[in-house]
């Protein structure tokens, strides 16, 4: 039966030796007896047949087997040290790294222009990319580590997913200023009557809204469907269109596009928006920066603040 071949230990053993040509130093670096340092020489002996280093009054002399073996025992020590050592802190202002975020067009809107801002404060050297909810399975991506975080109204990621709820929003009424519906409280019956723009947004949890409004009894007179949030601002900016969508879209919509927010005229649940991260990015220190950083952003303000 052919004998097993040397264990890290033994060969770290091996090394010390190489370095430091005596037992006892060798045993004081190890934090092992001298006894065992030489047991363990002695299994090195029997399984390379090779006396390997031969004790002289100026120490142990390694034999030229032991001169052959120094060379790649010691470069792959130093490999499975590095591997396993910890890795460096992630420091922002000086890492040359790529974020992948998936989110969706209303993400692209609420959250991209505020997290480039602090990205060019704080992590000069860190770029950011997005990918769109409709585009890719977030699911995979994220457990492949192609996406490092999520956020967004994401149903498809409520399992699985470590999340955390970054804040709940209600929907508005959005239309121009000076529209028929721009009122402090708009009727329901004006409501009804109203042309509006209605937006499908496949992959997230906002196309709800028309099955609430029908639960609720409700029958928009849609004149306008578009597949997503993009456009928003532009239509209703230039017609007589109404569009009921999240607030925080409605507040990023308003100034640029003249536009106004207004309560609904039926009550409708709250969504909750979140940031979803897969488990083997949990404890990255990369990741968790980004987390926090997105968390700092929009997430719940401390009290006072």
């Amino acid at each position: 039966m052919p004998m097993l071949s040397p264990d890290l230990n033994q060969l770290a053993l091996l090394h010390e030796l190489m370095l430091e040509r005596r037992v006892s130093r060798v045993a004081d670096k190890l934090g092992l007896t001298q006894p065992a340092v030489s047991n363990a020489l002695a299994r090195l002996r029997r399984r390379f047949g090779d006396e390997l280093f031969v004790p002289t009054p100026a120490g142990m002399v390694p034999t030229p087997l032991a001169e052959r073996l120094a060379g790649p025992v010691g470069a792959g020590l130093a490999l499975i040290r590095g591997a396993l050592a910890p890795a460096p802190a992630f420091d922002p202002a000086t890492a040359q790294r790529a974020f992948t975020v998936g989110m969706t067009d209303i993400g692209e809107i609420v959250f991209l222009p505020r997290l480039v801002q602090r990205l060019a404060e704080v992590a000069p050297g860190v770029s950011l990319s997005t990918v769109r909810n409709t585009a890719v399975d977030l699911a995979d991506e994220l457990a492949q580590g192609r996406v490092d975080l999520a956020i967004g109204l994401l149903p498809q990621l409520q399992a699985g997913f470590h999340q955390r709820r970054l804040f709940r929003q209600r929907y508005v009424l959005l239309c121009r200023r000076g529209h028929a519906l721009d009122v402090a409280r708009p009727a329901l019956a004006a409501y009804r009557a109203a042309e509006h723009l209605v937006v499908v947004s496949p992959g997230t949890g906002h196309g709800q809204v028309d099955t609430l409004l029908q639960r609720a009894g409700i029958h928009r007179r849609v004149r306008l469907t578009v597949p997503h949030f993009v456009s928003v601002g532009h239509l209703l900016a230039r017609s007589e269109l109404v569009a009921t969508v999240p607030e925080r879209l409605a507040a990023e919509l308003a100034a640029p596009f003249g536009l106004v927010a207004r309560p609904l005229p039926v009550k409708l649940p709250e969504v909750e928006i979140n940031a979803f991260w897969h488990a083997r990015v949990h404890r990255a220190d990369d990741n968790r920066w980004l987390r926090e950083t997105v968390f700092g952003l929009f997430g719940p303000r401390p009290p006072g603040r």
